[in-house]
């Protein structure tokens, strides 16, 4: 997991073109998601974090979106309610 307050837009730009990030979540709702999804793209930078994987959002707690990620987040929704 990487904070976005502690990287640099550049590193940020390299790493997601090498694929080494492919979801955003907001830390303090616990939620990830796609980085193209609009509600990830108005949070607030300080609550922003990356994942390279949805494996490592979920180790750290963190559940689907519920725009970006409908599928999964049916599936987390079933499972927990």
């Amino acid at each position: 997991m990487i904070q976005h307050k502690e990287i640099g837009s550049i590193d940020l730009r390299k790493k997601i073109k090498q694929k080494e990030i492919c979801f955003g979540g907001n830390r303090k709702l616990k939620i990830y998601g796609t980085l193209k999804c609009r509600s990830g793209k108005r949070m607030k930078r300080e609550n922003r974090v990356f994942f390279g994987s949805e494996n490592e959002a979920k180790s750290h707690g963190y559940r689907p979106c519920g725009h970006c990620m409908k599928n999964e987040y049916k599936k987390w929704k079933n499972g927990f309610i």
